[in-house]
């Protein structure tokens, strides 16, 4: 039966094309193998099981997911009652399929409570309508998905009287206990259908709630007459009918190309994928509508240009190719004393053009901005994350929470160390006052220059700083001043401050001095690093060679460890080389860990590989191998800071 369910709809919403390649294995899903997507999950069922808490006494529908028929008969045989409450209750109608999470029903008066794992502020009155009345982009998909709720349930009981509302963490509010995100945890031992246990068993033991809803039955009715539409030539009810009729009948939609629809598609295939058979949706949809070639597909386009904002303006007056781009249709500025944005961008726009693969290098930029730092120098690097219910009392939800860092330095004689490394692999620690004692005794024997990659660091710090002012920490104004003395304050920060030391964003270096195009425009370290790799007869010369021959320690690889394999002249990514998790298990011990992680070599596998830590009743052996894997990836962050300074380095040499 293939219906038009809830998760469609917001497929359609994005692009109706995509109804057409979403589940066929065909055309391959970038969105099924993103790490951060994945992480963004941890936690939520978290918020989940609280908000239930707060409706006691209801049934959950659970298994057999994908037999529509059964699902919505077991609901409507609940539904026979006069008062009740049901999470995941199902309804089936005309070919389209929804589940709630909570409804209460009393009589036919019917509470739809929409559980998200975000977070609002009550006095926010422009939340989900601007100041200007139009809808809030970011919160489109989440409103238009209740509304598609409440006219599946509308069409079934026509009736109800249907209010609608959204369940979210309340970022006003403060946990009143000690160990709130401990209290729902994934396990596989006993018989628990869902695979999580519950160590409370009334809303009262969890404390102050953290979590509040709001009232959107108001927005919901103003998006049914479409005062607010997510496509301007489709009314709300119109889009239902094109989405179930396309789906139901496995029609491609020929919907029109955007560029900020089709940037972002995740039907796309590798080369490789396309020789192995599989197909991409971008390339079909280009083919049908706008008669693209092989050749077509080859010429440089404008999607991936680093921070477009003129990309959907040349894209409607049918620029697609970089080739077609001038300095003044991208609003190229006058020469700077650092490279701007439009900058970079026609310097990828014609570096790709004419196959140009040398670097841009401003040598007088980048020495003069080396040639202040001090020796020894330091690179660091942090792992956080961001929990919906909080870890400790008088914390709030979505409190940054800094759970791993790695530091390295880099000495005047050229010796490298991996001077420090700190984790926190414990469920239920709070761990950013440990972490930040640790910090500050790895930085305080010397006044070198400290180097962040982008402003996420700083803006841990201030995160931290905030906490610490709330807190009863002994030893708090010691690490406040430990905190000013290497970051500076945010805009929005009551107190300004400019440490002596604060670190130096060698992100920031990056991008007013340097531009290499085998970085695709991209400034991710992800992607510089490998760039530089490639580029860099030194870097390739010296990380060919095993730690100990290069003055190279490790904290967390062997003396013998090469970093770099080359192939046919070509570095391979140093990431894609750190080994996998349970390498040497047997596929028996393997089948049964609880992470299902395979490997961490980005943030988003990272920040996974802390949530299932967290949250998980896991084997110790399956922690420390966790533990091991995510030590190897941060250790890697702050080395690939390093070699991007030596490449730096060898520029102005």
């Amino acid at each position: 039966m293939r219906v038009l369910s809830k998760s469609r709809f917001k497929l359609g919403l994005e692009c109706p094309n995509k109804l057409y390649y979403t589940n066929k294995k065909q055309y391959p899903n970038t969105k099924n193998e993103d790490s951060f997507l994945q992480a963004l999950a941890q936690g939520g069922f978290q918020v989940e099981e609280l908000a239930r808490m707060h409706y006691p006494n209801g049934i959950l529908i659970e298994g057999n997911d994908w037999d529509y028929q059964l699902l919505c008969e077991q609901t409507q045989e609940l539904l026979k009652q006069e008062n009740i409450i049901i999470y995941e209750a199902a309804f089936l109608i005309d070919g389209l399929f929804i589940r709630t999470d909570i409804i209460v029903k009393k009589g036919n008066d019917i509470e739809l409570i929409e559980v998200k794992s975000k977070s609002f502020t009550p006095d926010n009155d422009f939340l989900f309508v601007g100041k200007r009345g139009a809808m809030v982009a970011g919160w489109k998909p989440y409103l238009f998905d209740v509304a598609f709720q409440k006219y599946v349930m509308q069409l079934c009981f026509p009736d109800w009287k249907i209010k609608s509302f959204m369940m979210m963490a309340d970022k006003s509010k403060k946990a009143s206990i000690n160990g709130l995100n401990q209290l729902f945890r994934i396990t596989n031992k006993g018989d628990n259908r869902t695979g999580i246990i519950k160590k409370v068993q009334s809303i009262e033991e969890t404390g102050d709630s953290v979590l509040g809803r709001k009232d959107i039955t108001q927005i919901v009715k103003d998006i049914e007459a479409n005062k607010f539409k997510y496509h301007t030539n489709l009314t709300f009810q119109e889009s239902i009918l094109l989405f179930q009729n396309i789906y139901e009948k496995d029609n491609y939609a020929n919907w029109p190309t955007s560029y900020s629809s089709c940037k972002k598609c995740e039907f796309k295939c590798s080369r490789v994928e396309e020789l192995e058979g599989y197909k991409s949706g971008f390339k079909e949809c280009f083919s049908k509508q706008h008669k693209w070639s092989e050749k077509e597909f080859n010429e440089p386009n404008t999607f991936d240009i680093y921070d477009f904002r003129r990309g959907t303006k040349l894209f409607n007056e049918g620029i697609f190719f970089k080739k077609e781009l001038t300095e003044d249709n991208i609003g190229l500025k006058e020469n700077p004393e650092k490279l701007t944005t439009s900058h970079r961008q026609w310097l990828q726009i014609k570096k790709e053009v004419d196959s140009d693969n040398n670097i841009y290098a401003d040598i007088e930029g980048l020495k003069k901005e080396i040639e202040s730092w001090n020796f020894p120098l330091h690179f660091i690097d942090f792992e956080t994350s961001t929990v919906a219910l909080p870890f400790n009392k008088n914390l709030k939800p979505y409190e940054q929470t800094a759970f791993q860092f790695s530091h390295h330095i880099y000495y005047e004689n050229g010796t490298i160390e991996h001077a420090n490394e700190y984790i926190n692999n414990i469920a239920g620690v709070f761990p950013n006052f440990d972490f930040i004692r640790v910090l500050q005794k790895a930085l305080e024997n010397d006044n070198g220059t400290i180097f962040r990659y982008s402003f996420h660091e700083n803006t841990i710090l201030n995160a931290i700083y905030v906490q610490l002012l709330n807190s009863n920490e002994k030893d708090k104004d010691d690490l406040i001043n430990f905190i000013q003395s290497i970051s500076h304050s945010k805009k929005d920060s009551a107190i300004e401050w400019k440490g002596e030391r604060d670190m130096v964003d060698l992100w920031g270096i990056e991008k007013s001095y340097y531009y290499n195009p085998k970085t695709k425009g991209s400034n991710s370290i992800k992607a510089v690093l490998p760039a530089s790799l490639n580029s860099s007869k030194y870097l390739k010369e010296k990380y060919s060679k095993p730690l100990n021959q290069i003055k190279v320690t490790s904290k967390n690889f062997s003396k013998q460890h090469i970093w770099l394999q080359i192939k046919n002249n070509t570095v391979t990514n140093p990431y894609e080389m750190l080994p996998s998790v349970f390498q040497d298990w047997s596929e028996n011990e393997i089948e049964n860990t609880l992470s299902d992680i395979e490997g961490i070599a980005d943030g988003g596998a990272a920040l996974t590989a802390y949530g299932k830590l967290q949250y998980t009743d896991m084997g110790q052996a399956e922690v420390d191998e966790l533990t091991s894997a995510l030590l190897k990836y941060c250790e890697l962050d702050t080395l690939a800071m390093v070699m991007i300074y030596e490449h730096f380095k060898e520029l102005i040499d």
